[in-house]
């Protein structure tokens, strides 16, 4: 049983019932950045039970103007390892398993079996083609999301959808990093993308509200504009 005291701010926005539906969830997120630091403090502190975490990169200074668990102190850690251990400072009762490695063909199959929900926070496309891919075959939903200076996207991505086809066109299997690397990232855009993704989460696992599936949200923060595009 959950903790009532602990998520008595939780309430009523999602029932008890659904907080113990959470405490049974268990996501995956690939990619421990600006985007994956955030969704892991988000749904560790919103209650999800069992977090897989999976990163091969460590910090450097570079990472201080978004990355929400990087701090001075930590720079060289294994990003992977400093999520654990920002998980279980904000709740001990999420059960983390962590992976300190990059995600590839090799391996990425069995990070992700048995999962209900995995989270892409990448930035290399034809890694998020893979990831897709794997989630296919594993049965499991994909919430995706992608930043740029001050912009951003997320959608949702079911097993039998065409998903990043409809976005980046077929892949060809060449390493592309995203034009964040061209753009640079903010990190208030970083945290309202990952916050989105959190969301998105939330709602597949608990079957509530209006998913991003077959949809792109669009997010350009100069010009305060939102929109949601059909993928079809």
């Amino acid at each position: 049983m959950v903790n009532q005291e602990r998520y008595d701010r939780n309430f009523n926005t999602i029932s008890l019932e659904e907080q113990e539906m959470l405490a049974q969830s268990h996501v995956a997120i690939i990619g421990l950045g600006g985007l994956g630091g955030g969704v892991c403090e988000m749904l560790a502190r919103t209650g999800v039970g069992t977090l897989t975490l999976v990163d091969g990169d460590a910090f450097d200074i570079t990472n201080l103007n978004r990355q929400i668990l990087s701090r001075e102190e930590n720079i060289g850690m294994p990003k992977a390892q400093a999520a654990k251990e920002r998980v279980n400072a904000v709740n001990s009762s999420v059960q983390v398993n962590h992976w300190q490695a990059y995600a590839d063909e090799t391996n990425l199959y069995g990070m992700i079996e048995g999962v209900d929900l995995v989270v892409d926070c990448l930035d290399i496309i034809d890694t998020r083609f893979l990831l897709q891919e794997t989630a296919r075959k594993a049965s499991i939903p994909l919430v995706s999301g992608a930043i740029a200076g001050v912009c951003g996207q997320v959608t949702v991505i079911f097993p039998k959808d065409l998903g990043y086809e409809l976005i980046y066109g077929k892949n060809r299997g060449s390493v592309s990093r995203g034009i964040e690397t061209q753009t640079g990232n903010i990190s208030y855009c970083a945290l309202l993308v990952a916050s989105f993704q959190a969301s998105e989460c939330i709602k597949v696992l608990l079957n509530r509200g209006d998913v991003l599936r077959n949809k792109l949200l669009i997010a350009d923060l100069w010009s305060n504009c939102f929109e949601i595009m059909e993928l079809v």
